[in-house]
């Protein structure tokens, strides 16, 4: 089976990673790729974002399945665009994926469909963004009603930062058009967590659970970033509550897009906040989280090209999925000034070494090469990831592999999991 895979993250280097390892994978593709991902797959020189030629190439080399891995490409339609000419893609299509690309239709979406989610107002402009915060009323939260990069969430808890947070949307206009409509929501206390599961438009395959550390600084200080690491078991999620989740918040999403003529045919990932009251959803993606799937598909003992190509096709033919009992974990190591402006350009050291050890994984998220060396380009640069016999174990190998890896303005957080496990 010649397989793509679309992006080149490190969530992109983890499927590739998982998707090598299945004898169903005769040729492996990678567009565009990363200096990690090329040991594994040939890497075709076409962006992400440009739909059209990555159909092209698809149709000119017989594709047999497509997976995508970030949202961008899936907001523009490439599902629809690849099954118009009968190829095989496994993701949402562009209706679906408004449940990611826009704040106020999920919102909409979640009320229509009963689902546990704050209430919220709608903003277009400064002055309703201001009427907006008196009717929720101190401390709330500001969303981009669009797509942005998992950094478009500013945190209000005084007028202070209410009018930064207007100015941020409106004035600085730091979000684009993303940010043309703000959703303005109560400020929820509680734990958050991530819960995602496989849908191949009816039926749902849950995934074991994870938990991501948005904030840039330890103890959660700092702007919201794509994310800055990662753990499998979340350590905070009873049984009860997963299953609470799965019937109350992921399954009435697919029931109800089905319900509405469009199957949604792909991850279904809900971010959560475990409040006194129960569940309340925060968001909705609806591709594999990251850095959430460099855990989870360290653990998934399942064929994922096989889960893939069934669901693409409209059946998975299963009815849950198997993993390993041993824990995950994912340290992020970003370039300083991470997530505005981030230094870039310095060569990595220890990548051998760290990724020599036992149960030590290490994905590349914004690499480049340069003269035979592997520099750090983007903001996150590397996941650097371990399995464990429990999570204790897996966050020790994984700080151990990270702590082996240097360039000048490396940064990481120094806290992943470190409550969970009481360290």
């Amino acid at each position: 089976m010649k397989t793509l895979v679309i992006g080149n993250g490190g969530r992109e280097h983890a499927l590739v990673w998982k998707l090598s390892k299945s004898p169903l994978v005769s040729e492996l593709y990678c567009a565009p790729g990363s200096p990690g991902t090329k040991a594994l797959a040939s890497s075709v020189p076409i962006g992400a974002d440009r739909i059209d030629e990555l159909l092209e190439f698809a149709v000119r080399e017989k594709i047999d399945l497509t997976v995508v891995g970030p949202e961008v490409p899936l907001e523009a339609g490439i599902v629809d665009l690849f099954q118009e000419r009968g190829l095989l893609i496994y993701g949402p299509s562009r209706f679906a994926a408004q449940l990611e690309s826009s704040k106020v239709f999920a919102k909409e979406a979640m009320l229509r469909w009963g689902i546990p989610t704050a209430a919220s107002e709608v903003a277009s402009s400064a002055e309703e963004l201001r009427l907006a915060a008196q009717k929720v009323g101190l401390p709330l939260v500001l969303k981009a009603d669009g797509l942005a990069a998992g950094k478009g969430v500013l945190i209000a808890k005084t007028e202070v930062e209410l009018q930064a947070g207007s100015e941020t949307f409106f004035s600085q206009r730091r979000f684009g058009s993303s940010g043309d409509r703000v959703l303005v929501e109560p400020f929820l206390e509680g734990e958050e967590v991530s819960y995602m599961a496989l849908s191949d438009g009816q039926r749902v395959l849950p995934l074991v659970t994870s938990k991501d550390y948005k904030r840039i600084g330890d103890n959660d200080t700092g702007p919201n970033t794509g994310g800055m690491g990662s753990h499998s078991p979340s350590g905070i999620m009873s049984s009860e509550q997963e299953s609470e989740i799965l019937e109350t918040v992921v399954r009435p999403a697919v029931d109800g897009l089905a319900a509405e003529g469009h199957p949604l045919v792909g991850v279904v990932y809900a971010g959560l906040m475990l409040t006194s009251d129960g569940p309340q959803t925060l968001e909705f993606n609806i591709r594999f989280g990251d850095p959430e799937a460099q855990v989870l598909l360290l653990r998934l003992e399942t064929d994922l090209a096989e889960v893939l190509r069934n669901g693409a096709a409209g059946d998975f033919g299963i009815d849950d999925l198997r993993f390993s009992d041993r824990a995950a974990a994912c340290i992020v190591l970003a370039n300083d000034g991470y997530p505005d402006s981030s230094a870039k350009g310095d060569a990595i050291s220890g990548l051998e070494q760290a990724g020599a050890l036992d149960d030590v994984v290490v994905f590349h998220a914004g690499t480049a090469e340069e003269d035979g060396r592997v520099i750090a380009i983007g903001g996150r640069v590397l996941n650097v990831c371990a399995l464990g016999d429990d999570l204790e174990d897996a966050l020790a190998k994984a700080y151990a592999a990270a702590d082996l890896i240097s360039w000048e303005h490396k940064v990481m957080r120094r806290d992943i999991g470190r409550r969970v496990v009481g360290a």
